[in-house]
């Protein structure tokens, strides 16, 4: 017993700071236990939102169109968290497309408003409306879609002709299946579909209500089946914390890189500033809906999520580990302290424009030419994120590594090639 005690006194007091500095591999593993729950709630949660599809499409009533709008908002919540995975984890890069490419031309899927056009030189399937045609000719084939499957909008309609604008499946094609298009322009309101699009007899609105229906269940069940695919590469032995926990400076790279470029060239540039500088609703992530404003914030706290190794599930139960502050602060405290003001600025900026939409003050209406107050709004948000993500820089150096690029934004980088 004395023994045992005498070896307890020793680690204890014995050892010191030493055996409480945090290593590489407890954070690493720690990001990849926070990776695992992001993509795990976002697969229940896009659960929630099919049964409540299924749910409309059984019963198009008013009421439940709203049951899926809201599903599908809270569904974007835990799903933004996990967008810093996206940046320095190639698994993750090569596979959001399919789940949340934006913008889209919304016309490959259903009728738009007259005034959205015809084909583009860029696009000649911008208004195909696959929900309308069951078949069409694609780089000289015809195709059938008599049904609307999950393999057709994935393995034939998505990125049709080699397009990012065709976006056929993900978030941003059920949401405007849900939501229709907003044509309020810079005025107050989301898109305004009807129940009716979904019925399934004379009172249907919109033409071919059954594929339509069709249309949205084959892009949740395809959402579901991704975000699955997902979850199981961050679990023991899955590809995703394999990879990022073999090597451990690659490992923290891709942390820090995914932190720097959802902070400078993603959401400050491509996402803010640029929806910005061209004064376009249409630059909104989630333009159907008015729900950009969440997204914004959302993208933020994954971001800070990563650097304090901490995470709030849905649920409210709270996940926390080994984090980079914890690397930062044994190096130089002054930094990490600095590093936390940073993503604390950046979440009050995102929560002012997110209280001011909710409030009534819609982020497309921010985005308006002339727009002091909502300009002032995005602004502060931009200027929140660079700030951050130069401060991510000096991390970088601190912990001694290098081969780190951000992703930049011609926004931030050089506005002038914005209007060319």
């Amino acid at each position: 017993m004395k023994s045992v005690l005498l070896a307890t006194t020793l680690l204890t007091f014995g050892l010191g700071s030493a055996a409480m500095a945090t290593t590489k591999a407890e954070v690493l593993t720690f990001y990849a236990d926070i990776a695992q729950a992001t993509y795990s709630d976002s697969l229940a949660a896009a659960r929630t939102l099919q049964t409540a599809v299924q749910t409309l499409v059984s019963d198009p009533t008013g009421a439940n169109l709203q049951a899926a709008r809201a599903a599908w908002i809270a569904a974007r919540e835990p799903y933004q968290q996990s967008e810093v995975f996206r940046f320095g984890n190639p698994i993750v890069d090569d596979w959001e497309g399919k789940v949340n490419s934006w913008p889209l031309d919304e016309g490959l899927i259903d009728y738009v408003d007259a005034a959205y056009g015809g084909p583009t030189d860029e696009n000649d399937f911008a208004v195909l409306n696959v929900i309308a045609n069951p078949s069409f000719a694609l780089s000289g084939k015809t195709i059938d879609a008599e049904l609307i499957t999950p393999e057709l909008l994935a393995d034939t309609l998505h990125e049709a002709d080699g397009i990012e604008a065709n976006v056929a499946t993900g978030y941003h094609a059920i949401e405007f299946l849900l939501w229709g298009q907003d044509l309020n322009g810079h005025g107050t309101g989301a898109g305004e579909r009807p129940a009716t699009d979904f019925a399934r007899n004379e009172t249907c609105t919109g033409g071919n209500c059954d594929r339509r229906a069709q249309y949205l269940m084959a892009a949740t069940e395809l959402l579901v089946r991704d975000l699955e695919w997902m979850a199981a590469q961050w679990r023991d032995g899955g590809q995703g914390r394999n990879a990022v926990t073999a090597d451990e400076d690659a490992g923290i790279v891709a942390m820090l890189t995914g932190m720097g470029s959802l902070s400078y060239g993603e959401l400050a540039g491509e996402r803010m500033r640029l929806g910005l500088m061209l004064n376009d609703p249409e630059e909104e992530q989630d333009c159907f809906s008015d729900n950009t404003h969440n997204s914004h914030y959302f993208d933020g706290l994954g971001i800070r999520n990563v650097y304090l190794g901490s995470y709030t599930r849905p649920d409210g139960s709270v996940l926390s580990g080994a984090s980079l502050a914890d690397l930062v602060t044994e190096t130089d405290p002054a930094l990490d302290a600095e590093m936390q003001a940073r993503l604390s600025q950046t979440m009050q900026a995102l929560g002012a424009i997110k209280s001011e939409a909710e409030a009534g003050f819609a982020y497309d209406q921010m985005l308006e030419r002339g727009n002091e107050k909502g300009e002032k709004l995005i602004m502060g948000g931009v200027n929140a994120l660079v700030d951050q993500a130069k401060t991510i820089e000096r991390v970088v150096t601190v912990l001694g590594l290098d081969n780190i690029a951000f992703e930049g934004s011609e926004s931030l980088d050089n506005p002038d090639a914005v209007f060319q």
